[in-house]
């Protein structure tokens, strides 16, 4: 198969899944069709899902990265020690553990096409990090604590992981108690990485963006979560912080080339 076909026979197979889109007419057009089958992805629960499935999945989707164009940390500068600063995808970061910024539902987001960073992630990681992540609440039992982390397999992405770590949400004024928590995500993030022997992790801005934590104070607390738990631990883990917008990318650099 091409890629033209394995995305057909994706939205083929998701429109038969879920009897109340099996009327949806597929589109012609090659972003549309691109969109519909991530939209499907998106509205996807946890399930089973057959080896056929999966082969062409995985096929697409690790096609569909390359064609983005990966990065290797390999290939970055560090900024400051063994900190590094990079602004891109990181759906195309090759390292080994990256950070996605979820919810406490733990699953994904659910908003077909929604353009954060938890459903850029588990669109490109393949079906199975929601069921992963499904049986991992599953068993818990309840939501996910803000503060805490837990990391699965990465499927698809160039990382070996995903760690996923619920931020806190501030509405209104900016507490010690949130500047706490996303120290602790910051931590527990490092943490999980290190029990599974990672040596690079890329961290995105937690709990900025719709979170509503002020980025400049955020990023502040994320240089300084990290920097302490590494001299705590003498670790010797490569940090990337991983930016997408300019504002960012200028907040990072103004408070690492200090």
């Amino acid at each position: 198969m091409n890629q033209s076909e394995r995305r057909l026979f994706l939205i083929q197979s998701l429109l038969q899944e879920q009897p109340g889109y099996r009327d949806v007419a597929v589109p012609r057009d090659t972003e549309e069709q691109k969109r519909l089958l991530r939209s499907l992805m998106n509205v996807r629960e946890a399930a089973p899902v057959s080896a056929d499935f999966l082969a062409v999945q995985d096929e697409y989707l690790r096609a569909a990265i390359a064609e983005k164009g990966v990065t290797d940390l390999a290939d970055l500068t560090p900024v400051r020690g063994d900190l590094y600063l990079w602004q891109g995808d990181i759906t195309t970061l090759r390292c080994d553990a990256i950070v996605n910024a979820a919810n406490a539902g733990m699953t994904g987001c659910y908003r077909p096409c929604h353009n954060c960073i938890d459903n850029c992630i588990h669109t490109y990681a393949g079906v199975q990090l929601r069921s992963d992540c499904a049986a991992l609440m599953a068993q818990q039992g309840h939501p996910e604590p803000t503060g805490q982390a837990k990391i699965t397999p990465a499927y698809n992405l160039p990382c070996r992981y995903v760690i996923h770590t619920v931020g806190p949400i501030v509405e209104g004024r900016l507490t010690q108690r949130h500047c706490d928590l996303l120290a602790a995500s910051y931590r527990a993030c490092l943490a999980a990485a290190a029990d599974k022997g990672c040596q690079s992790i890329a961290f995105c801005c937690i709990s900025t963006g719709v979170f509503g934590f002020p980025k400049q104070e955020a990023a502040e607390i994320a240089v300084k979560a990290v920097e302490s738990w590494k001299r705590e631990t003498a670790s010797p883990m490569q940090v990337i912080f991983n930016v997408f917008g300019n504002e960012d990318l200028s907040i990072y650099q103004s408070i690492l080339t200090k």
